[in-house]
C-alpha cells in the first residue's frame, strides 16, 4: 500500500473516529411541551432535538440559537405544524468563529443524522442575533429565513453601551477577548450582524425581527434598525413588528401566528392556516342599531351629521371620507356637515361647547365623538373622562331621541402600549362606561391598529405614522367605519326607535348641562381688558377660533376678577401661550388655590387649554374669584391669562 493510500486511510479513520466522537454518552429522551425531545452531547456540548409527532414532508426545523425553551410559542405551534426544533449550547463562545465552526459541525450532523431540509430555519434571542446572523452569513445556501427577536446586532450597542443602552461590563470585556479585539479595534470590526447581514440579504434570505421600542438593553434603532438599512441596501426583504411600550422582555409575541405565518411562507407554504380576513381585528361594539338616522336618510331626503372632537376629527381626512361614503350610500339625500373639531379638546371641553358648536345648527341626526386621545395626553383624571363624556351623550340624546351616536377611540402610542403590557386603557375604560350605559356603539382603532400591527399587517413608523394618521391611516378608519356601517344597515330597517335617558346618570356631577358663561358677566379690576378682537403679538402660533375673536386678557400679577355663577361646576377655556402665567382662585370665600396655566406645548403655540377649577360643589349660587400669581413657571415668559370662556354645569 503507497504512502499516499496509508495518509487517505489514516485520514479517513480520524474523521470517522471524530464524528463518533461528537455524539458522547447516551441520550435521554424527555418531554418538550407534549413532544419528544432527545438530549445529548455534541463535542461535549447540551445539545437537543425535538420531534414532531409527525413530520411534514419538507423535514423543515428551526434552530434555536440561545435561551433554550424561553418563549416557546413559535417553536411549540412549528412543532405541531411537523417542524423540528434544534438546539446546541455554544453560549461561552459568544458567537465568535469557534462558535460558527462549531455550529457548521452541528448542522452536518443533524443532516446525516435527521435526514432533515438542507435548509434550515434560524430563531435568535437577544445575543442570539449574533449566532443566527454570524453564521447564516457564512451559510446563506442553507438559511431558509430568519426570525430574530431584540436580537443584538451591534456589538458596540451591547454590550458595549457605546450608545444609548445600558451595556453590560462583563460581557463585554468576554467578547473582546472572544473576538480578539481591543476597544481600538472593534470600531472597525465587520464580523457582526449589521455589516455581515448583507450576504444574506444578497442571497434573498427573508427576515423577520420583533422588538420591543422602549428596549434600553439592545436599543431598537441601533440593532435592528441598522441592520434593517443594510438588508434594504441590498436588496433585501425585511420586516420588523415593533411592540410599544415593551422593553427588552417579553420575548416573542403571545399571539404567534405572525411569526409562525412568516416562516410557513418562506418553508412549507402548504401549511399555512386560512388567514383571518381584516375585519376580524377590527374592534366594533355593535349596540342598539343605526336604524333612525338611516330612515331620516332614506325617507326624509335630508340629513344633519356632526363630528365633535379634536385635531384628529378637525384635520382633512377620515370625517372627509366618511361624508363622501353617506353621500354615496343616499345619493338623494340632501347632507349638512358639521365639522366641531377644534384640536387639543376633549370630551370635557366637547360637553362645554356642545350647545354653541352642535345644538345651535339645529337637530342632529348622525353624531361622531371622539376623545380619547385628548382626554388623556392632556391630563384628565379618570372621573373627568366620564363626565365630559357622559355629559356630551346625554346632551345629544335630550336635544333629539332619535340621534344616532358612534363613539371613536382614535390610536395613539400610549394606548398601544398599555395593551401590549396587559392593560385597557383609562380612558377607554370610562368612556366604554358611557357607551355601554347609554346603549352607543363604538369603535376601538387603539385596539384595531394595535393588533394589526403585531399581526404584521403594517407598521406605525412606516405606515401609520403618528396619532394623527397618515393617509393610510385615515383610510383604515374609513374602511373600518365603513364596515360598521353595512354591517349595522344590512337587514332591512325597522320603525324609528327614541332613545331613552335613564333616571339618573352614571355621575351626579357629569356635564350634562355644560354651558358656556357670558364674559360680560364677570366683574373685573381695571387691570383686566375686554379684548374684542384678540390676536397675539409674538410668533408663536394659534389655533381657529381662539384667535381674532373676544377674550378677557391680564398680565400683570394681583389682577383679580368676580364671577357669580349657578352651578355645580366652574372652569375657564384659556388661551395658553408662550407668556402663560399662574392663577390663584377661591371659591366661595374659601383659602386661595394655585393652577399653572402654562403646558407642555404653551412654548410653541396659543393653547385653548380648558382648566376645570371645581366640579363637585353642591348646586345653587357660587361664587369665584380669581387672580393673576406673583409666581410662574419657569419656562413661561410672562403672567398672563387669557380667557375665551367661562364654563359652567348647571
Amino acid at each position: 500500500m503507497s504512502n499516499v493510500t496509508n495518509q487517505l486511510t489514516r485520514t479517513i479513520l480520524l474523521m470517522a473516529f471524530f464524528i463518533g466522537l461528537s455524539f458522547q454518552g447516551k441520550a435521554q429522551e424527555t418531554d418538550y411541551h407534549g413532544f419528544k425531545c432527545l438530549d445529548f452531547k455534541f463535542e461535549g456540548r447540551d445539545a437537543k432535538v425535538v420531534f414532531p409527532k409527525e413530520a411534514e414532508p419538507g423535514r423543515h426545523w428551526i434552530w434555536r440559537a440561545r435561551f433554550w425553551g424561553h418563549e416557546p410559542q413559535t417553536e411549540i405551534a412549528l412543532l405541531e405544524k411537523g417542524f423540528h426544533v434544534v438546539y446546541v449550547d455554544a453560549a461561552d463562545l459568544c458567537a465568535n468563529p469557534e462558535a460558527v465552526a462549531l455550529w457548521s459541525r452541528f448542522y452536518d450532523y443533524l443532516i446525516k443524522e435527521y435526514q432533515l431540509n438542507p435548509k434550515t430555519v434560524l430563531e435568535g434571542m437577544s445575543r442570539g442575533g449574533l449566532y443566527i446572523y454570524n453564521w447564516g452569513s457564512e451559510n446563506v445556501e442553507k438559511v431558509a429565513c430568519i426570525y430574530a427577536d431584540a436580537p443584538v446586532c451591534d456589538l458596540k450597542s451591547w454590550p458595549g453601551g457605546y450608545g444609548k443602552g445600558i451595556g453590560s461590563a462583563p460581557d463585554w470585556k468576554q467578547y473582546l477577548e472572544l473576538y480578539n479585539l481591543t476597544e481600538e479595534t472593534v470600531k472597525d470590526f465587520k464580523g457582526m450582524p449589521i455589516y455581515n447581514a448583507r450576504k444574506l440579504a444578497e442571497a434573498k434570505v427573508p427576515v423577520l425581527h420583533v422588538c420591543g421600542a422602549t428596549d434600553e438593553a439592545v436599543p431598537v434603532d441601533e440593532n435592528s434598525y441598522e441592520l434593517e438599512k443594510t438588508y434594504k441596501e441590498a436588496g433585501g426583504d425585511i420586516k420588523i413588528i415593533l411592540k410599544e411600550g415593551i422593553g427588552h422582555h417579553p420575548h416573542s409575541l403571545k399571539d404567534p401566528s405572525p411569526i409562525v405565518r412568516f416562516i410557513l411562507t418562506n418553508t412549507a407554504p402548504g401549511l399555512l392556516d386560512e388567514q383571518q380576513p381584516y375585519e376580524s381585528k377590527m374592534a366594533i361594539n355593535f349596540r342598539g342599531n343605526m336604524d333612525n338616522c338611516r330612515i331620516k336618510f332614506e325617507k326624509e331626503k335630508k340629513g344633519r351629521v356632526a363630528f365633535l372632537g379634536g385635531s384628529i376629527t378637525y384635520m382633512t381626512g377620515w370625517r372627509d371620507m366618511v361624508c363622501d361614503y353617506l353621500k354615496q350610500r343616499f345619493p338623494s339625500t340632501e347632507f349638512e356637515f358639521i365639522n366641531a373639531g377644534i384640536p387639543s379638546t376633549g370630551s370635557t371641553p366637547g360637553a362645554m361647547r356642545f350647545t354653541r358648536d352642535i345644538l345651535s345648527k339645529g337637530p342632529v341626526d348622525l353624531l361622531f365623538e371622539e376623545a380619547a386621545v385628548n382626554d388623556a395626553t392632556n391630563g384628565f383624571k379618570p372621573e373627568r373622562m366620564l363626565r365630559g363624556m357622559e355629559g356630551i351623550i346625554y346632551q345629544a340624546i335630550k336635544s333629539n331621541p332619535d340621534i344616532d351616536i358612534v363613539m371613536l377611540h382614535f390610536v395613539d402610542q400610549d394606548k398601544m402600549s398599555d395593551y401590549n403590557n396587559g392593560k385597557t386603557p383609562e380612558v377607554i375604560l370610562q368612556h366604554e362606561k358611557v357607551a355601554e350605559y347609554y346603549n352607543i356603539p363604538s369603535i376601538n382603532f387603539a385596539k384595531e391598529v394595535n393588533d394589526r400591527i403585531l399581526n404584521g399587517e403594517f407598521t406605525w413608523r412606516d405606515d401609520f405614522k403618528n396619532l394623527h394618521p397618515s393617509p393610510f391611516g385615515q383610510a383604515l378608519y374609513l374602511k373600518t367605519i365603513q364596515h360598521f356601517f353595512e354591517t349595522s344597515w344590512k337587514n332591512p330597517a325597522a320603525a324609528i326607535t327614541p332613545k331613552l335617558l335613564p333616571d339618573k346618570t352614571l355621575d351626579s356631577c357629569s356635564y350634562i348641562k355644560g354651558h358656556f358663561e357670558p364674559l360680560a358677566n364677570a366683574r373685573l379690576t381695571k387691570e383686566w381688558k375686554l379684548i374684542k378682537d384678540w390676536k397675539p403679538l409674538d410668533k408663536a402660533l394659534t389655533r381657529l377660533g381662539f384667535v381674532n375673536v373676544p377674550i378677557l386678557e391680564a398680565t400683570k400679577p394681583g389682577s383679580s376678577l368676580i364671577l357669580r355663577f349657578t352651578g355645580k361646576a366652574i372652569g375657564m377655556f384659556v388661551t395658553s401661550g408662550p407668556d402663560a402665567g399662574m392663577v390663584e382662585y377661591s371659591l366661595d370665600g374659601a383659602d386661595f388655590k394655585t393652577v399653572d396655566q402654562f403646558t407642555q406645548w404653551s412654548n410653541q403655540l396659543h393653547l385653548p387649554w380648558l382648566i376645570m377649577l371645581d366640579d363637585e360643589l353642591p348646586e345653587g349660587k357660587h361664587m369665584l374669584m380669581l387672580r393673576i400669581a406673583t409666581d410662574k413657571n419657569p419656562k413661561s415668559s410672562g403672567n398672563a391669562c387669557r380667557i375665551h370662556q367661562f364654563v359652567v354645569n348647571n
